[in-house]
């Protein structure tokens, strides 16, 4: 019953937090910017990445394998940024974003376990989607390594709580994405 409480109030702090936020498409300064302070901080100025990069930190403590997902949310950013500006532009980029914080918040907050094949191709193709979207808004290599720079530092961040804190941590980021998901959708 604590369990629950628990996390009904972590929910609702962040249902609250988001109601009270900007759009999920809001990160200043796009396109204006470009260099490595700028990919540095870019990160942190989306809720919507900030929330997935920490989720994302959160489940891979909590798999057998989850050493391996960090990197291949990298590289798969990094090929979907450097593929932004050769496939067309996704309709639903954003909505897809938000999904991918409501789904990465429910693994981390039930700590589901997941066979590493489906773990990776699940953080593989959100990273793909997020890529896409920043290929899109930051420009040139140096503001790209500022990006991967900062996104891993945000996993390492998430995956240093004790697992109490990773539950709670987890349905908070899910209650986020579903109310980004509501907002965007």
């Amino acid at each position: 019953m604590r369990k629950m409480v628990r996390y009904g109030v972590a929910g609702l702090a962040g249902m609250a937090g988001l109601a009270l936020a900007l759009p999920a498409l809001a990160h200043p300064g796009h396109a204006v910017e470009s260099g490595f302070t700028a990919g540095l901080l870019h990160p942190l100025t989306g809720f919507d990445h900030l929330l997935a990069l920490l989720a994302v930190g959160l489940w891979s403590r909590q798999q057998r394998h989850g050493f391996v997902l960090p990197p291949v949310l990298l590289v798969l950013m990094a090929l979907g940024a450097s593929m932004a500006c050769v496939l067309p532009a996704v309709s639903a980029l954003e909505t897809s974003i938000a999904a991918t914080v409501l789904l990465f918040g429910v693994l981390a907050a039930f700590a589901l376990r997941v066979p590493p094949t489906l773990s990776v191709l699940t953080v593989g193709c959100c990273g793909f989607l997020h890529g896409l979207a920043h290929g899109r808004e930051l420009a040139g290599m140096a503001s790209g390594a500022g990006f991967l720079l900062a996104s891993a530092a945000i996993m390492a961040l998430g995956a240093l709580p004790s697992a109490r804190v990773r539950r709670v941590a987890g349905a908070a980021i899910g209650a986020a994405g579903a109310v980004l998901l509501a907002q965007v959708g």
